[in-house]
């Protein structure tokens, strides 16, 4: 299986390697470039608190069953620049610190999005993205206009083309992308609805790693796929891309026009390799005292698929869906210890009530885990975001809505709340309310 898996994604990296070599000397299409550099800037804070709430026990990674609030703060450079005709190179240096609630443990479907981001308390600047992007046409059928945005330069570019990404980014970045549910520094704040939670893509602390991703566009169709590094270790800060430690990901993506709205839907299939542990191994064996780590071997997997659906319903409301699911038989590796995932949600512009900027969205998410996840963690087993000591399964379900107030094109304010039940997947524990407010920046 492991072998088949592997031999897919490296099959559809090189078809799309192949369509754009077989391009020819396609650059001839583009139109004049228009702009040399891009510069922007952004600063975000989240401040949370949840209440106290019935806990009847708690363990190593629990959320905390008493009040507590927390903070976190991000700015990042946004900085671009034209190489060559095609080609743009992209460096974001990016200062994070504070931290998430319980020290970003207890809840699966973490409920600040951009903790992901902070690796330490106290402020520290990093290195988010540095890489090169090159461009080809893959027919004369046009041009269109991309507007200069973050990491984005002015450019003209043919409707059909082909383009290659390598450095340290976030896969993010590029998969799983939608409209109204994919950015916590503008819609809503929970893991689980900026990503499919299932999706367990390489990434270090930060969130960020070193990718070759490869992208085809050709009419209403775009299919991308990536291999990229892996952690050292769960949720680590360092990382490497050998044999036994890599991670593949593909995705189709089809737009489409439903009686004039606009929508899409993609499909996102992944493959992670790593030094990971198995849940039923370490659970076979008394020797391994119920720690995933102790069981580690390069080579091991997880996979599974995504489904993305975005579709405006009118002029003002849009609406969107996710569901996933992995393997889940091996530990948990680099984003969140989710291996089942639903997530249904509406977003509404502020035209309605005639203040045209702002946005509100409601979003429920229900996160479920594997057999063999569910019985390590019954065990008494930790993994690196959850662990009670115990565990009263059921699924976690969580309902956001936030309300963001735009006063200028440079900076707005959200007020958001999420509703927890079965925090970490235990009905011994919870439910919670947390209540947000978010500031944002950006020029």
């Amino acid at each position: 299986m492991t072998f088949a898996i592997r031999s897919f994604f490296a099959l559809v990296i090189a078809a799309m390697a192949q369509t754009a070599w077989a391009s020819g000397d396609s650059t001839r299409y583009f139109l004049t470039d228009t702009s040399v550099a891009t510069f922007h800037l952004q600063l975000t804070t989240i401040t949370q608190y949840h209440p106290a709430f019935y806990a009847e026990y708690s363990g190593r990674n629990s959320l905390s069953p008493n009040a507590e609030e927390a903070t976190s703060v991000t700015s990042t450079i946004f900085s671009g620049i034209r190489l060559w005709r095609g080609a743009s190179f992209y460096f974001n240096p990016e200062l994070a610190g504070g931290n998430g609630i319980s020290s970003v443990t207890g809840i699966a479907g973490f409920v600040n999005g951009e903790t992901p981001r902070i690796g330490d308390p106290a402020s520290t600047i990093t290195i988010a993205r540095a890489y090169l992007q090159q461009t080809f046409a893959l027919s004369n059928n046009g041009e269109e206009h991309l507007a200069d945005a973050q990491n984005q330069l002015a450019m003209d570019v043919p409707r059909d083309r082909f383009t290659i990404t390598i450095g340290k980014y976030a896969l993010s970045d590029f998969f799983d992308n939608n409209s109204y549910s994919h950015d916590p520094r503008g819609q809503f704040e929970n893991w689980a609805l900026m990503e499919n939670g299932a999706w367990d893509y390489p990434a270090n602390t930060h969130g960020y790693t070193y990718a070759l991703t490869l992208e085809a566009k050709m009419g209403d169709w775009s299919a991308r796929a990536s291999t990229a590094a892996e952690p050292t270790e769960a949720n680590g800060p360092m990382l490497e891309y050998r044999d036994g430690a890599h991670g593949e990901t593909v995705e189709l993506e089809h737009r489409h026009n439903l009686s004039g709205d606009s929508g899409v839907v993609r499909l996102l299939l992944f493959n992670n390799t790593a030094d990971m542990g198995n849940y039923d191994l370490v659970l076979s064996n008394p020797k391994y005292d119920t720690n995933v780590v102790n069981t580690r071997q390069y080579g091991r997997n997880k996979y599974g698929f995504g489904l993305n659906v975005e579709q405006a319903l009118a002029t003002n409301i849009g609406t969107f869906m996710r569901v996933g699911w992995s393997d889940g038989r091996n530990e948990t590796w680099a984003f969140t210890e989710i291996d089942r995932t639903a997530t249904l949600g509406f977003s509404f512009n502020g035209t309605m009530w005639k203040r045209d900027k702002d946005v509100a969205g409601i979003a429920g998410v229900m996160n479920g885990l594997s057999d063999d996840h569910r019985r390590y963690l019954a065990a008494g087993g930790y993994g690196f975001i959850i662990g009670d000591g115990a565990l009263d399964y059921a699924p976690e379900t969580i309902v956001e809505a936030y309300y963001l107030i735009v006063f200028t094109d440079y900076f707005s304010l959200t007020a958001d709340y999420q509703f927890v039940a079965n925090p970490a997947y235990n009905a011994d524990r919870g439910p919670v309310n947390v209540i947000s407010v978010r500031a944002h920046v950006g020029m």
